[in-house]
């Protein structure tokens, strides 16, 4: 089991548990597993997000990198699949991005991309774990002229901007209307500016909110993961469409011009129709996680799709897509890989590929995102000892209560519960037709589980 990295990186509470002296490390590390897999110097960029915190992990990242002998780009304030693109166009040997994605502001985290601008995986990860306690992390010192420089990259924004302006803009601006206008909630986040820039240039007519970060009020009531606010936007100034990115500008949801929410999972069937349609859709398949609601498998089957499911987490959804040649997948939670773009989930892309459709069809978002029922879904966050939330698989009681749940819901619902990959809860998800009696064994479950395993 890995000790620093999870799921999604790293991530802590900045300063306390995320502090600069373990941020050093791991840069220091990186840059020397890096190195031992190149034959020149390695060059690094690094982005991130909005929070208070993030210039301090910055510099401390920076001065780990440049320690080791690595040269670093900063790009500044930058939405993580921005990082992601330009990694791969610029040709760099790896980046990180500094966010803590949808948490709130205390949290700050560190992701590693490899020149492909995709995560790195699970063995690169452990690399880096066994350099830092190894004990040998103050040798690893550059010298002389062998000492690494960092720059300013912040103008490299115009490059991700340029990406979706090839991507839509014929075809935005070929079926554009007047009264077509969208409400943007960027989450006081990463996105807070380029959003902007791009729905400018494409000349699609918007509304903006939540666009003045602070430091402390990422994701605070707004974004992706409390779309409360956005709903009241879009329907008390009668907007076209509602777009709702999180901290750090992966993921999107969206809101129908009625107040009606429209998850990953909607985007994934209203996606994979419309590239089918379109003869893109690679081998009709699309790829989702154990966490898509029951009504994606009914969709695709009434449909004529394929429908692959993946463990929980991006990375998986894309090992997936890239082990066997799909171009569409994600999660629930809004975060879309189109992997004929961009080979990690993109919140502005995402939302532009919804606008395309909307403007082609020329329907209003209701009806387009129409096209899946629902199954209720109840999810409850079980809070356990972080060094116990794993030995839930060996608890008889919570497996004997789990083993009676799938046979309750059998055919016509789900029972999962997943420990998180990033904070000290197991996650407990219920689906089923009766949203009363899935939310009262949902509770019991996760009752039971914060009993055994605290």
């Amino acid at each position: 089991m890995r000790k620093y990295f999870g799921t999604d990186g790293i991530r802590r509470i900045a300063n306390t548990e995320l502090t600069p002296e373990l941020v050093y490390k791991v840069a220091k590390a990186g840059a020397y597993v890096l190195a031992r897999h190149l034959d020149h110097t390695p060059t690094i960029l690094i982005g991130r997000d909005t929070r208070l915190s993030g210039t301090l992990i910055e510099s401390a990242m920076t001065a780990g990198f440049l320690s080791y002998g690595a040269n670093v780009k900063l790009l500044g304030v930058m939405p993580t699949p921005a990082v992601a693109y330009l990694t791969k166009k610029l040709k760099a040997d790896a980046s990180v991005v500094i966010s803590a994605s949808h948490n709130t502001y205390e949290f700050n985290g560190v992701k590693y991309f490899s020149n492909k601008g995709m995560k790195i995986s699970d063995d690169i990860e452990e690399e880096i774990e066994e350099v830092m306690d190894s004990g040998k992390i103050d040798e690893l010192n550059a010298i002389h002229n062998k000492i690494g420089i960092s720059e300013d990259a912040t103008s490299l924004t115009e490059e991700y901007v340029f990406l979706f302006r090839k991507i839509f803009e014929d075809n935005i601006q070929c079926n554009i209307r007047e009264d077509f206008i969208v409400g943007l909630d960027v989450a006081n986040g990463a996105t807070y500016k380029v959003a902007e820039e791009v729905f400018k240039k494409l000349g699609i007519k918007y509304k903006i909110i939540n666009n003045n970060p602070n430091g402390i009020n990422i994701n605070e009531n707004c974004g992706s993961t409390h779309l409360e606010g956005l709903r009241e936007f879009v329907v008390d100034n009668k907007l076209s469409l509602g777009i709702a990115y999180d901290g750090d500008g992966d993921r999107c949801l969206a809101i129908d011009e009625k107040g009606n929410k429209i998850d990953g999972d909607m985007l994934l069937a209203v996606f994979s129709k419309y590239l089918k349609e379109k003869g893109k859709l690679n081998n009709d398949t699309l790829v989702a996680t154990i966490m898509s609601n029951l009504g994606l498998n009914k969709f695709t089957e009434k449909n004529g799709l394929n429908l692959k499911q993946t463990k929980v987490g991006d990375r998986y959804v894309l090992e997936e897509m890239l082990n066997n040649g799909y171009n569409l997948g994600g999660e629930q939670s809004g975060h879309i890989i189109m992997l004929d773009y961009n080979p990690t989930g993109d919140g502005i892309l995402t939302s532009l590929m919804l606008i395309q459709i909307l403007l082609e069809k020329n329907i209003p978002t209701s009806q387009l995102c129409d096209i899946m029922q629902v199954y209720p879904q109840i999810l409850i966050n079980a809070k356990v000892d972080a060094n116990k939330k794993y030995e839930y698989k060996n608890n008889e009681d919570i497996n004997n209560m789990v083993k009676e749940l799938k046979k309750e819901f059998s055919g016509e619902g789900r029972v999962i519960i997943r420990p998180s990959g990033t904070e000290p809860l197991i996650r407990v998800m219920i689906e089923g037709k009766d949203i009363e009696n899935i939310t009262k064994k949902a509770k019991d479950l996760a009752t039971l589980i914060e009993g055994k395993l605290n």
